[in-house]
């Protein structure tokens, strides 16, 4: 399989897990968007310190790697702290609107820290796609000038950036289960003291709700490094819009939420749109 396409692969299974764990912080209620993100994040860094224990890997990192691993973790942290915040405070298709501002943030901190360039077909692609996300999550009016919507927007911007870097370090040889440990205990020790100031008692499903977050988010954390190792991301960007129609489709099943005209007219859009530039890159390699 093209390396490409192993991305493309990884990038859509992310989509799957990531719909998951917001379906499960859903169900969670209402418990602090700092201890959601902590259970998000420390379930992760238990998960990947046994996996690198069992590996023999260890825990050492070489010191050139540290400034940008130090940048990731600072960037994923501050875009998912603000996502939690954007979902707490604003309705919640509005929060992922501005959520999926990281597939564009991505590809423009690439272009200008990786030197990747893009051709014109997949700037279209992506501007289709997320016209097609617009139809679907249909933002309110007036939610950008509100503290929570500026919050929400910077969420998308640190989130692209956080995904840069991880492209950065994947091809400079460090492997994505070090990545990922790293972030997450950097970002469950940060958020450490805010949750013991500001822990609120949880009923014994919202643990259960919250620990599968966490395995979720680690999964779709797997993946997704993984994606961005494989291939740069004006090549499998668009894809992270799949998240959205699996999103849906969990609302449906779970919510009975039922998606309307514009919503159907917006899946077919993401998915006619990305299988379009999924052929158009796989004919020019």
């Amino acid at each position: 399989m093209k390396r490409k396409n192993i991305g493309v692969l990884c990038i859509l299974m992310s989509g799957i897990f990531f719909a998951l764990m917001s379906m499960f912080i859903k169900l969670a209620g209402d418990i602090p968007f700092i201890q959601k993100a902590f259970f998000r994040n420390s379930v992760a860094a238990v998960v990947f310190f046994f996996v690198l224990l069992k590996s023999g890997e260890g825990f050492r990192y070489e010191k050139k790697y540290l400034p940008v691993l130090t940048l990731r973790s600072i960037c994923g942290n501050l875009g998912l702290i603000f996502n939690f915040y954007a979902i707490d405070y604003l309705v919640l298709s509005d929060a992922n609107m501005l959520n999926k501002l990281s597939p564009f943030a991505a590809v423009i901190f690439s272009y200008l820290f990786l030197k990747e360039k893009m051709k014109r077909y997949q700037v279209l692609g992506l501007i289709t796609a997320f016209l097609g996300a617009l139809l679907i999550i249909k933002p309110g009016t007036g939610f950008l000038h509100s503290g929570a919507g500026l919050i929400g927007l910077l969420g998308g911007v640190f989130a692209g950036a956080a995904y840069t870097a991880v492209r950065y370090l994947g091809t400079h040889g460090l492997k994505g289960t070090k990545i990922i440990f790293f972030f997450s205990a950097f970002s469950t020790v940060m958020l450490l003291p805010f949750l013991i100031f500001d822990y609120t008692p949880m009923t014994g499903i919202q643990w259960i709700y919250l620990i599968l977050c966490g395995l979720c988010a680690t999964v779709a954390q797997f993946f997704i490094t993984t994606a961005y190792t494989y291939a740069p991301a004006k090549e499998i960007s668009i894809f992270d819009y799949f998240q959205i129609i699996v999103a849906a489709l969990l609302s449906l099943v779970v919510f009975k939420t039922t998606p309307d005209i514009y919503s159907i007219i917006g899946y077919i859009v993401i998915f006619a749109t990305s299988f379009i530039i999924w052929k158009k890159n796989n004919s020019e390699s």
